[in-house]
């Protein structure tokens, strides 16, 4: 009969899992007992906080869930700011830990790794921490985390298991439960969505990092409705380079206006937060006539009230809508076409002409290198850090894959996310180019897990803006009229500490050269770095 652990690893392969990321532990050993006999890939990174990133950016990039293996105690805590970036960033990642023996628990014995209680953290940000009691709760307990991950919107999830329970032996019982299917939209609410948006004269489409597995849905209800469509960052490129796109910030003015003038809205995917919505913390986001609202998230949509609230997975409901729309033109519920000349593609391009010029010259620099970087890698996924480039992009930038523009700089915000889950993309999709853009200093974060993508050979290119200091912090001091303190932490020579590990790398101080860089840089069969030193912004 196997173990606790030997069946958890075959729960996790006949659930399609293909790579666990994670530091093993004296805690942890009989969780590892089946691994090396069963199709699942250890990856060892050199922290516990890049093996939570890595899961991240893996179920990014793959659309699946993460997985990390956790010692109790420190390997836990060392991940909670990645599974948090997963909860701001609706990811889907499953955290495995160890938990000391049974009879310990919550006593305060002071027993190696002891917490007073693991899952009361954990219980605070994930949505859901179950602990493995005894072996016949295992099954339930993996069915329950993935039906979480397919029924709502997604998060991260933990599981512990106490270390005298992992090595008890387990009945066979590997079948998969049902997780469930999409949460269908209410037919009602859709044909009053549809009537609304079919009479409007200036709709406009707003969509969040809910819509990435709908990007030809919305495409044919903006072209069918003749619709400007404002991406979020989570949202890029989603309709990359077509005429109705706005792939801008609606914290700038020139969106917030192109929102104001439309007649109707309808936001699919986004939950309205500030670091979308509010970047610059000044309010003024104006009030949206006729908001539809689709999102898989009752509790979203009770957030921010629409007219019409219609709560359903993203690809389902655009089909459903995009059907009843055709049934209201049908029905002559549409406005009349004779009267109302198509604006759609004009209203995008005024609005995306007046967001370039409202960032100004310096993230215009900085979009530049963004644009650099598409036409030298097209179709790759650029995965980002908290540094300016990233800042840049977010308030405007089109990228040319659905899914393919992802950062820790919105929401949660975490510095050193970037590396590690540009190694856990490369790793879960190896048919797609990586880049990793990161500043000097969230870099030093992370830089031990260069060693993590040589040992993987994971084809990333890591890119490193090293203007020697936290710059966009520094500059809000200033701002703000205060003597910058504590932003100029020295940074290492990022090309030598790459060959250290044996990485190619390379130094640049100009733009005009890094597509060359980039092509050189992607030859290899693993992963190199490009250090862009200065700030060629000035």
């Amino acid at each position: 009969m196997k173990t606790v652990g030997e069946m958890l690893v075959g729960l996790l392969e006949a659930r399609g899992v293909e790579i666990v990321f994670g530091i093993p532990g004296v805690h942890t050993i009989e969780l590892y007992r089946g691994l090396a006999a069963s199709r699942i890939r250890h990856v060892t990174p050199r922290h516990e906080q890049a093996a939570g990133f890595m899961a991240d950016g893996y179920a990014r990039a793959t659309g699946k869930p993460g997985v990390a293996f956790l010692i109790t105690g420190p390997g836990l805590t060392n991940a909670v700011t990645a599974m948090a970036q997963a909860r701001a960033d609706s990811v889907p990642v499953l955290a495995i830990s160890g938990v000391n023996a049974r009879a310990t628990l919550g006593k305060g014995l002071g027993h190696l790794h002891e917490l007073p209680d693991q899952r009361a953290l954990m219980r605070s940000f994930c949505l859901s921490s179950e602990r493995i009691e005894a072996p016949e709760d295992l099954a339930p307990a993996i069915d329950r985390a993935f039906a979480l991950f397919s029924s709502g919107r997604p998060g991260p999830v933990h599981i512990e298991i106490p270390t005298d329970v992992m090595s008890l032996p387990c009945s066979e019982d590997g079948a998969v439960a049902d997780s469930g299917g999409a949460v269908l939209p209410d037919p009602d609410a859709i044909d009053r969505a549809a009537k609304v948006l079919a009479k409007a004269k200036r709709p406009a489409i707003l969509i969040g990092g809910g819509a990435k597995g709908a990007a030809d849905l919305v495409a044919r209800i903006a072209q069918r409705l003749d619709a400007p469509v404002v991406a979020t960052a989570n949202a890029r490129g989603i309709m990359h380079a077509q005429p109705l796109l706005v792939p801008a910030s609606p914290s700038l003015k020139a969106v917030r206006a192109l929102l104001a003038d439309s007649d109707a809205v309808l936001a699919v995917g986004t939950e309205f937060g500030p670091t979308d919505y509010d970047m610059y913390a000044v309010g003024g986001f104006p009030d949206l006539q006729n908001l539809v609202r689709i999102d898989i998230d009752a509790a979203q949509l009770a957030r921010r009230p629409a007219e019409i609230a219609i709560q359903a997975d993203a690809s389902v409901a655009l089909e459903s809508l995009s059907a009843a729309i055709e049934r209201s033109r049908s029905a002559g519920d549409a406005s009349d076409a004779s009267d109302t000349p198509s604006t759609g593609a004009a209203r995008a391009e005024a609005a995306r002409e007046a967001a370039w010029e409202e960032i100004g010259d310096r993230y215009r620099t900085h979009v530049g290198a963004l644009e650099a970087i598409r036409e030298a890698m097209p179709g790759a996924f650029i995965v980002g850090d908290s540094t300016q480039a990233i800042y840049a992009g977010n308030l405007f930038y089109d990228h040319d894959r659905p899914g393919g523009w992802y950062n820790a700089a919105t929401g949660y915000g975490a510095l050193g996310y970037g590396p590690p889950a540009a190694i856990g993309a490369a790793l879960g999709r190896p048919d797609v180019p990586v880049v990793c853009l990161a500043g000097d200093g969230g870099m030093q974060f992370v830089l031990a897990e260069l060693g993590t993508a040589m040992d993987e050979k994971a084809k990333v290119v890591f890119v490193v803006w090293n203007n020697n200091g936290f710059q966009e912090i520094e500059s809000a001091m200033v701002e703000a009229g205060i003597a910058p303190v504590g932003v100029r932490p020295s940074a290492p020579d990022f090309c030598l500490a790459a060959q250290a590990y044996g990485m190619q790398a390379e130094r640049i101080d100009s733009l005009t050269s890094l597509g060359d860089a980039l092509r050189r840089a992607s030859a290899p069969d693993g992963p190199s770095l490009i250090e862009i030193v200065g700030d060629p912004a000035l």
